[in-house]
């Protein structure tokens, strides 16, 4: 049998499941065996940073690298990994450098880490990642990523970018940048359709509710999620149907998603508006609120923030947990697909979920 690697597994598909060649593509994937065969001697190659625009391969070539490791290798989403990296550090409270601590705790236990879409959004996630991406590195911790943004428009004109900068700094020199951005975008292949989107036609994901759970009645009552009450229109063992306003206008978010991906095989979700909206500039002033004196030379700039923008944050997340772990998505809205979501602050992180929703729509997803 012969050995498995990440280009003899790209060449098998090109051949046997008809795959067409991506110049690209072809690229990254002699950049991944040649880290491959780097950590098979033993040796500490340069980490790998994969971008390009949606629907490209580049989860799928990480994937690929990812099934050529031993065990000493780690793959999960990205919200999946900040999600662990927050609750590791809440159980390292009152540890001396719970970063430290964190990173090395990690290095003990894996040499590659892999993980897919990097987007940070979050002034939070901006400052863990700056430390915690230059502790791995000394650490000997080798990274592969995939994101839709080369390192340095990572957290573009996101507040307090600054205090980001040192994670660029230390992507830039401790992995290789390889752009996988060919012309096409591999999840539109041709396909038998599958509705998943229905527009203003609530009675669909009744029928859809009752197809899945089999003419279970299912139940009225709130879905218990950690200490949280999600109310719902109904829900079976077999799929979970919600409002738009239940899941994406409250204070979810993506460890919460996480939980009803684990519980449900399928999630409806209904009454979805049209989400684009003009955005309105934020401006806050450094130091005290209480009116006392308002410190001028201290303002500083928000970004602009349209007003859904929360909940739309909410719903990328959504789209993103259903989408990585298979589960099917089936929606009603106020609008078409691709008139969902056209303006605002996160126009760019949703071009990936609008991808992923058309790709959606197929039979050969879930």
């Amino acid at each position: 049998m012969p050995a498995m690697n990440p280009q003899s597994l790209y060449h098998q598909a090109l051949s046997e499941r008809g795959f067409a060649l991506d110049p690209a593509q072809a690229a990254a994937v002699a950049a991944l065996q040649a880290c491959f065969e780097v950590l098979q001697c033993g040796g500490r190659p340069q980490g790998l940073y994969l971008w390009g625009p949606v629907g490209r391969g580049k989860t799928w070539l990480m994937d690929l690298f990812h099934r050529c490791l031993p065990t000493v290798a780690r793959r999960q989403h990205f919200h999946h990994f900040m999600a662990w990296v927050h609750q590791r550090l809440f159980q390292l409270n009152g540890t001396a450098d719970p970063l430290k601590a964190l990173a090395r705790e990690l290095a003990g236990q894996i040499r590659v880490l892999c993980f897919d879409e990097l987007f940070v959004s979050d002034i939070g996630d901006a400052i863990i990642l700056g430390r915690l991406f230059q502790v791995l590195f000394e650490e000997g911790v080798v990274i592969v990523a995939t994101s839709n943004q080369p390192p340095d428009q990572l957290y573009r004109d996101g507040f307090n970018r600054e205090r980001f900068l040192p994670a660029i700094a230390a992507i830039q020199q401790h992995m290789q940048v390889i752009p996988v951005a060919g012309e096409q975008d591999h999840r539109l292949h041709p396909g038998a359709q599958q509705q998943r989107y229905w527009v203003a036609q609530p009675d669909a994901l009744q029928r859809v509710f009752k197809q899945l759970s089999q003419n279970d009645a299912g139940s009225t009552q709130p879905v218990q999620l950690g200490s949280r009450l999600i109310p719902v229109l109904r829900h079976s063992p077999q799929a979970l149907w919600c409002r738009f306003a239940d899941l994406c206008e409250q204070p979810l978010a993506a460890i919460d998603f996480m939980g009803l991906c684990d519980r449900f095989p399928a999630i409806l979700l209904g009454g979805i508006p049209a989400l684009s909206g003009e955005q309105a500039a934020g401006r806050i002033a450094r130091g005290t609120e209480d009116g006392a004196a308002r410190v001028l030379a201290g303002d500083r700039e928000l970004p602009t923030l349209a007003p859904k923008d929360d909940s739309v944050r909410r719903f990328i997340a959504l789209v993103d947990e259903c989408y990585d772990r298979r589960v099917p998505l089936y929606l009603e809205a106020e609008v078409p697909l691709e008139a969902l979501y056209t303006k605002g602050y996160l126009a760019f992180p949703y071009q990936r979920t609008l991808s992923r929703l058309r790709e959606m729509q197929l039979q050969r997803f879930a």
